[in-house]
């Protein structure tokens, strides 16, 4: 109830602020254009700075709530200074930078929808005229002065993720925004890890016919990339899946997708290590049958081909029944 209470007089304020502060603005025709280019102009030309504009108090009541306006602005209040503690600030500016980068692409600059950001260590003017009393907060104010509750974010219904903002800024402004994650630099360091490693291994084995012909090389590169296949890594490139996700309530970061339908970056990772110790377990097991070492040897080849192949299988399994919760098969644990 409380919260109930909260929320309509924040709304109450915001319409207040509205009313008040459009009256102040040019009635004549001509000067109304003349007033709402510049302005269009102006943040225009900040977008193409940063596609979050960052704004002071002044700023936010005259691009934001000061007329003319034919605009939607998307606002974010947050708290991003250090010492103001707040472990979901970093993370939501994030998202909301991603958001932002994908609906004013290079070259897609629009005039529809503005995005922008109010730290209250820069403007907390605008929080006590808001009443803003937590952050990180979203607010949208449309081009037509009308505020309502679905104006402002549920951070109760929604997380703070770039995707599910963009379902909120669709639903407001009736622009749809396609969510273009980062460039990920930890797979072009992989990828010239690998080539590295390739060509030193070509340089010490005098790379020539003879040894692109070695059958353990060649096993060794179909078993790589028969792993790399199976543990999705294609297909989170082909999505362009995060690398990890940050939890928007605690700040912690989550490599695993709780979702049977989804996977991350780090997961694919996570997969074709466990795929890569069952591999060798069975290689090992293999090489205990039919090795001509000695006994003691052999056993020890066996019994580190056992526990590798029974832990990290156990660990497959468990992996997939924490992402699919009714899959009914288990090894050694849950």
């Amino acid at each position: 109830m409380a919260e109930v209470w909260r929320l309509w007089c924040l709304l109450l304020t915001i319409v207040v602020a509205l009313v008040f502060v459009a009256p102040g603005t040019p009635t004549h025709p001509a000067r109304w254009k003349k007033v709402l280019a510049k302005k269009v102009s102006q943040l225009m030309d900040w977008t193409k700075k940063d596609r979050v504009i960052r704004m002071s108090d002044t700023m936010f009541y005259h691009f934001v709530l000061d007329a003319p306006k034919n605009y939607s602005v998307i606002v974010m209040l947050t708290a991003l200074h250090e010492f103001n503690s707040c472990v979901m600030c970093k993370g939501a500016a994030e998202e909301f930078q991603i958001l932002a980068n994908s609906y004013q692409g290079p070259g897609a600059f629009t005039t529809k929808v503005f995005f922008a950001m109010v730290d209250y260590d820069e403007s907390p003017e605008v929080f006590e005229a808001l009443q803003v009393t937590s952050v990180p907060s979203f607010f949208h104010f449309s081009a037509q002065w009308k505020f309502t509750t679905d104006d402002i974010y549920n951070l109760r219904g929604r997380d703070i993720v770039a995707d599910q903002m963009a379902e909120w800024v669709a639903e407001r402004t009736h622009v749809s925004v396609r969510i273009r994650q980062p460039t990920n630099y930890h797979g072009l360091l992989k990828l010239g890890i690998l080539l590295a490693l390739t060509g030193g291994l070509g340089y010490f084995l005098k790379w020539n016919r003879k040894s692109i012909s070695c059958r353990i090389l060649c096993e060794v590169l179909t078993l790589c990339f028969v792993i790399v296949m199976t543990s999705g890594q294609m297909w989170t490139y082909i999505r362009g899946e995060p690398y990890v996700q940050r939890d928007p309530r605690t700040g912690h970061k989550h490599y695993i997708s709780k979702f049977s339908q989804a996977q991350f970056a780090a997961e694919t990772f996570i997969i074709s290590l466990f795929n890569m110790c069952v591999t060798l377990g069975v290689v090992l097991l293999d090489k205990a049958a039919t090795s001509t070492m000695n006994i003691i040897k052999r056993k020890m080849m066996c019994l580190a081909g056992m526990c590798l192949v029974a832990i990290f299988f156990s660990w497959l399994l468990s992996l997939f029944r924490f992402k699919v919760t009714d899959y009914p098969y288990r090894f050694l644990w849950d």
